[in-house]
């Protein structure tokens, strides 16, 4: 019945960790039954000097521990801590992690979830609500300017309080795709999650610090922000299911403007592992994706104009960022193929030139380039069979991940394709879903599913299920990166581009205009606080002390004079020649209205939304 063809063993690296390399494979493709679990449901009580946080699992012991609320020290305790009654008793479903500011510590909590499918056997949790504790009594005793800096540090917690797509399990490492789970060592499924799982896709890794040093395992649950879907559907009678699971990595997080190219040891911006995994009837294959920012130094500051200017940073150390960032690629995945999906024309195609001349010194490793919108400008899907007729060798190369029934490897996968454009969302995107496609494709005809005239498209239902969750995964992405949903995704859901789906793309277009140059640089600032990037520190200066436009908001002013002065304007201009008086009052408002114009445009920057924490690279 299946066409399941035994290869002889592949060498791979797919997924390596050079922090903790396997031991020893086995053959269970990656779902043997967990042997570590986090607390499920918790019971928050909340005291005058402390919280204490209770496990309330029905089926595991109990484990308990409180934060002082003066100091923030955690404990672990054994059974009822005390018979005084809590002030206030709630449910939290998880622990995200601590963070110490100047005052004191804020303890961040799940307050609500919602389980949004199944991992391996494990169910699946997105975050939908979190909450800071705070534990900063310290803060009465602080200086005026501490008290400032706390309240800003605190309204960056609120920010990160609203963070989307962070997914975990109680049970299983979301870290790790299928083919890296498969090889690892036996003894490690018998450690706690945050051991088992990848470094690089912990969002909260730096708040699992003092959890970690507390030995509260039971408390410490890694998250992942990226994104999860699943569609379940009949084939040919027989239940089959598609889960993409997107994992965004820590090392360069950021916002779209504020976080751009790579930095100085090889990590870029919106490097993300997408894995799409198979389920038919026992079977079950993983194809992976990557995408990222073109690893070179290059920035692009916001300034009120809708394309800012791209600039590429001249540095010493380019050659050993490329060199660093793609060693890393491959002794994680192997061969690499590099789909550049810029313009040929204006800043884009100065990046990619800069990126061609760079992977000129990297022969072993193929470079493709690939003008998305020259060859895909009518918004045509069916344009990019162009780009996969180009690559498809490559791709089939590389191959996918698969199991059998009995779990044994039949396949590995051997390389992987590293797509990007600009921002790593749309054309990207659109770009991924089709290489994935064809490997579902492909992965269903090994399985003896489909036979060798047979694709998805053929089944209208199913194929329009996979698209969703495309379209769904790709906006998840975007709002993480950019705060919009993503562009293009009508050409994904229908092949084409759509009135419906420009108007949208223009909706959302604008939006990201408002946010990149008037919210992005507070939520870079959240992000470098919680992912580490910025170390709170009571003994040196103060990161907001402000000067010039910085220190206040002039844009709403500006922006009043401009539209008043106009207003006057037009309205004295058509009375002007009634008395010397109002024309002079007319040449009056149009040079202020002209003069604020031309200083808000002289100092955009200045004017918009910028991170004070840290910097660029």
């Amino acid at each position: 019945m299946y066409r399941i063809i035994q290869e002889p063993k592949k060498t791979s690296r797919m997924g390596e960790d050079e922090e903790e390399e396997p031991k020893h494979g086995d053959r269970h493709g990656g779902d043997r039954k967990p042997r570590s679990f986090c607390c499920r449901e918790m019971e928050l009580r909340e005291f005058p000097d402390k919280y204490v946080i209770r496990s309330t699992d029905p089926d595991a012991p109990a484990h308990v521990f409180s934060i002082d609320r003066s100091d923030g020290i955690l404990q672990p305790l054994s059974g009822d801590v005390t018979s005084e009654s809590p002030s206030k008793v709630s449910t939290v479903y998880g622990v995200v992690g601590t963070i110490r500011l100047l005052a004191g510590t804020y303890i961040l909590v799940i307050t609500s979830r919602k389980e949004v499918g199944v991992y391996h056997g494990s169910s699946i949790y997105c975050v939908k609500s979190m909450r800071f504790l705070s534990c900063n009594e310290a803060l009465k005793n602080s200086t005026l300017q501490e008290k400032r800096d706390e309240a800003y540090f605190m309204s960056l917690l609120r920010t990160v309080e609203e963070t989307h797509g962070l997914y975990y399990s109680y049970e299983r490492d979301l870290t790790l795709n299928l083919q890296m789970t498969s090889k690892l060592a036996e003894e490690r499924i018998y450690k706690p999650l945050w051991k088992q799982a990848d470094p690089r896709f912990i969002w909260n890794r730096s708040l699992l610090e003092e959890l970690i040093e507390a030995k509260l395992d039971a408390f410490t649950i890694p998250l992942i922000q990226g994104s999860f879907q699943t569609a379940c559907f009949t084939l040919k009678g027989s239940s089959t299911k598609v889960t993409l699971i997107s994992r965004r990595c820590n090392r360069r997080l950021g916002t779209r403007m504020w976080r751009r190219g790579a930095n100085l040891e090889g990590a870029t911006a919106n490097f993300i592992e997408t894995e799409q995994l198979v389920e038919f009837e026992g079977f079950r294959s993983s194809f992976l994706q990557v995408r990222g920012s073109i690893p070179l130094l290059w920035e692009q500051i916001v300034d009120l104009s809708y394309k800012p200017h791209l600039n590429i940073i001249n540095h010493e150390e380019t050659p050993k960022v490329v060199q660093r960032h793609f060693h890393d690629l491959m002794q994680r995945y192997g061969d690499i193929v590099i789909l550049d999906l810029t313009d040929k024309h204006g800043d884009e195609g100065k990046l990619s030139c800069a990126f061609a001349a760079e992977m000129e010194r990297f022969p072993h490793i193929r470079y493709v380039k690939f003008d998305f919108h020259h060859t895909c400008g009518k918004g045509n899907f069916d344009d990019l069979e162009v780009l996969y007729d180009e690559i498809k060798e490559s791709v089939k190369k590389q191959g996918y991940f698969l199991v059998n029934t009995e779990g044994e490897i039949l396949l590995e996968q051997s390389g992987i394709v590293r797509a990007n454009c600009i921002d790593c969302l749309d054309r990207t995107n659109v770009t991924q879903s089709l290489l994935a496609r064809k490997s579902l494709d492909s992965q269903l005809l090994q399985m003896g599913v489909f036979s060798s005239t047979e694709c998805i498209p053929m089944y209208e239902e199913v194929y329009d299920m996979f698209k969703k969750i495309w379209v769904d995964h790709g906006d998840e992405i975007s709002l993480e990166y950019a705060g919009t949903c993503a562009l293009k995704g009508d050409i994904v859901r229908y092949g084409r581009q759509t009135v419906p789906g420009l108007i949208k793309d223009g909706m959302s277009a604008l939006s990201r205009y408002y946010l990149n140059n008037f919210q992005d640089g507070v939520r870079q600032d959240a992000l470098d606080l919680i992912s580490g990037h910025y170390t709170v520190s009571k003994n040196g200066p103060s990161p907001f002390h402000l000067n010039g436009f910085e220190t206040f908001s002039y844009l709403p002013v500006a922006s009043a004079v401009i539209v008043g002065g106009l207003t006057i304007s037009t309205l004295t201009l058509n009375q002007a020649g009634q008395s010397t008086h109002r024309f002079v009052s007319s040449i009056f408002w149009v040079g202020l209205a002209a003069g604020v114009m031309a200083l808000v445009k002289a100092n955009g920057k200045q004017f918009c939304s910028r991170p004070r924490l840290c910097g660029l690279l």
